[in-house]
């Protein structure tokens, strides 16, 4: 089963973008997900409406970040791109007057829930901020200048 990395891969633009100097475009940030423009803009737009980052048009236009990195956590992230729900997994209500089904329902929603609120909390508790810290000093312990590690299409 292929996973959705959306969230993933919007952390890892934002992150670009929060070190870049100046704009960047929808083909820019394609090119680094290996994606389209208007798959980068739709995933953006949910952002932009959340007041996360900022587009402007033009030859001078593209996206830049709109946020305090410190007050924006990877729930409000995964909120603001319409993330699917956290886990692929779920009950069967084929059957609703089956027994057995009631049963494994019961354990599998319990568990479901209980891991939900789990990653739920934890996404809720770290912010942009904190990943931004953490490229920051891996660049150092690397040698690596942040500004060429940030114009690298990684």
């Amino acid at each position: 089963m292929r996973t959705d990395s959306r969230l993933s891969r919007v952390l890892h633009v934002l992150l670009h973008m929060a070190r870049h100097d100046g704009p960047m475009t929808s083909e820019h940030i394609a090119n680094m997900l290996d994606t389209n423009p208007v798959v980068v803009r739709r995933t953006l737009a949910g952002l932009r409406e959340a007041g996360y980052v900022r587009s402007g048009a033009g030859k001078h236009g593209g996206w830049t970040m709109a946020c305090d990195l410190r007050e924006v956590t990877l729930l409000d992230i995964h909120r603001a791109v319409g993330g699917p729900h956290l886990f692929a997994i779920g009950v069967d209500n084929q059957h609703p007057d089956c027994a057995v089904e009631k049963v494994v329902n019961q354990a599998l929603g319990d568990a479901l829930q209980r891991a939900e609120a789990i990653l739920i909390e934890s996404l809720g508790n770290v912010v942009l901020a904190d990943l931004a810290q953490r490229f920051d000093q891996l660049c150092v312990a690397r040698g690596v200048d942040q500004q060429a590690q940030n114009s690298d299409l990684s």
